[in-house]
């Protein structure tokens, strides 16, 4: 079960932030992020599903998932990977397609942090950069922080098995 939320604000009006903190030490739950195979099972918040994930863990590298709507619809997502830094950091955006092509429909770039405190649990900071407040304010409207904090508490679901 997830600790409460520790609060922080965005650095800008073009920022999501989400904050958690849990038992669960940062290289499972960096697992969970970069191998496809448990990626699948927690990404997306039920009950939409992650259908298909492909990873290729590097700068430049791609990340492919296809996320289901319960009504069934599809919706393929690519992005390129800036920063990997195992069990600490991973940097990636929708800005790119693979090969660096420029992405005319892009949303934004996320950077996602694992902190071991002196706890000994792990501090989760997930951070979604938009290029416009209009861009930061939809993604908000969507539902970032009920839908990642659901999403991460699928995570710690799994990890703790």
């Amino acid at each position: 079960m997830p600790l409460p939320t520790p609060i922080e604000s965005p650095l800008s009006e073009r920022e999501l932030v989400l904050v958690r903190e849990t038992d669960i030490p940062a290289a499972k739950l960096y697992a969970g992020w970069t191998q496809p195979d448990l990626l699948v099972k927690w990404f997306t918040p039920a009950p939409w599903t992650t259908t298909a994930c492909e990873i290729d863990l590097r700068p430049g590298g791609t990340c492919k998932t296809t996320m289901r709507s319960p009504e069934g619809q599809e919706f393929p997502n690519v992005g390129v990977y800036l920063e990997v830094v195992p069990n600490e950091k991973l940097v990636f955006t929708d800005a790119y397609l693979p090969g660096w092509e420029p992405n005319p429909n892009h949303f934004f770039t996320a950077v996602l942090t694992w902190e071991t405190l002196p706890s000994g649990k792990t501090r989760y900071t997930a951070r979604a950069l938009h290029w416009t407040k209009e861009a930061c304010e939809k993604h908000a409207s969507m539902g970032f922080a009920e839908g990642w904090g659901k999403a991460f508490d699928q995570l710690v679901e799994l990890m703790s098995k």
